[in-house]
């Protein structure tokens, strides 16, 4: 996870009409980012480790293993790394940066996963924020963050979220019963889920493609249009046939797609920067 948003980040830079950041500050902002969502993940293993535990996908996690054993030193290290990652995020770009970084780390550890995860089907939905927040610190940094690209782009990412997690939630869904999660496919009835999915991919995909509008070029388009193609013919199949096989499909086109979209940004900006 910590690599994707790192991603996001770069993304949020990309897409940004102009920088003046030098290579080292993309650099060292990559890291702040990278380093924070890496403390989100490991306070979610320590918070989560006693639904980790009856879930197969989680309980080899050093928390619920015993490798690492939960204490309060463990929070207390997690948040003064979170602090120094703020504060590198700072130092490396500006405050706005900072503030975003911040805020998108909050929404995962506290809002999404103590808030939410375990109360209502919207966890991801709210929790989608995160990687939105990701890409305004790349655009913060830039200057840029209330320019079109960037916030395009945030919506894309907060529009990601719930299919990605929704069809994962279909194929573990024996697990996130037992861990009484109430992921969408365990509230809603099979044909709203699978509805949900391919509407939620549908109008994210052809977002992505308004980005040819605002600074991206044919680099950035031929590879919204290849993941995005095979992210909504997935969710089309799983909406038609409705078996955990799609689900599985959708799953993994959802990562392909994002990461295709992400790297996308970044080649079509580092090719066109120099033209």
């Amino acid at each position: 996870m910590g690599f994707l948003i790192m991603a996001c980040a770069l993304a949020g830079i990309a897409v940004s009409p102009s920088s003046a950041l030098s290579n080292v500050q993309i650099i060292v902002l990559a890291l702040a980012v990278l380093l924070s969502s890496s403390i989100t993940g490991a306070f979610n293993q320590l918070y989560e480790r006693d639904i980790d535990a009856v879930m197969l996908r989680t309980q080899h996690r050093p928390f619920v293993t015993g490798q690492f054993l939960p204490s309060n030193a463990w929070k207390l290290w997690l948040f003064f790394l979170s602090l120094i990652a703020i504060m590198i995020a700072y130092l490396a770009a500006n405050m706005e940066a900072a503030l975003f970084l911040f805020a998108g780390s909050f929404t995962y550890a506290v809002i999404y996963t103590v808030w939410l995860k375990r109360k209502t089907w919207m966890n991801i939905v709210i929790g989608g924020f995160a990687g939105s927040f990701a890409v305004l610190v790349g655009s913060a940094a830039t200057g840029s963050t209330f320019a079109p690209a960037p916030l395009i782009l945030a919506v894309i990412l907060f529009l990601w979220t719930p299919p990605h997690f929704w069809a994962l939630a279909i194929i573990c869904k024996e697990d996130y019963s037992k861990a009484s999660i109430p992921m969408l496919p365990l509230v809603a009835s099979e044909l709203v889920t699978v509805q949900a999915i391919f509407w939620h991919t549908l109008i994210l995909v052809l977002l992505s493609f308004s980005l040819i509008f605002y600074g991206m070029n044919w680099v950035y388009l031929l590879f919204a249009v290849t993941g995005g193609g095979y992210f909504v013919y997935t969710s089309y199949q799983l909406a038609v046939k409705k078996t955990p096989h799609w689900a599985r499909k959708t799953f993994y086109a959802s990562i392909i797609h994002l990461g295709l979209l992400l790297i996308g940004t970044m080649i079509d900006a580092i090719i066109f920067v120099n033209v």
